[in-house]
């Protein structure tokens, strides 16, 4: 699992006072959930953003920063964050603050549930 440690730091550091955070491996990376919502994940050379999808048009034109794709499909609220769009401290704490001011209203995923395999001799 690649992730870039110097810019995992810089969002530990920035989310250091925040509570109810915690650090799960997925995404390729380190996701820092909030409250049990995923808020922000560092991948290698990016991070990636949870915002409100309501703003995803008017924020995903800043410098370094894309719409998350995978298998095709464009996920809004979720953006890529490149390390030249959070050079300035200025530009890190926005992105930050975005994810943090949308996770007090997003709602958290549901669990998935592991099916059940019947075993011989049960209905």
């Amino acid at each position: 699992m690649a992730y870039n440690e110097q810019l995992t730091n810089r969002v530990r550091a920035a989310l250091a006072a925040i509570p109810n955070v915690e650090e799960k491996k997925m995404f390729s990376g380190i996701t820092f959930m909030v409250n049990g919502k995923m808020c922000i994940s560092v991948g290698n050379d990016r991070i990636m953003c949870r915002v409100d999808p309501a703003i995803h048009d008017d924020v995903v034109v800043r410098k370094g920063s894309r719409t998350v794709q995978m298998k095709g499909r464009d996920y809004r609220g979720y953006i890529y964050v490149s390390e030249e769009g959070i050079k300035t401290k200025k530009d890190f704490d926005f992105w930050i603050n975005l994810s943090l001011e949308f996770n007090k209203k997003a709602k958290a995923s549901r669990p998935t549930q592991k099916k059940r395999v019947a075993k011989k001799g049960q209905a």
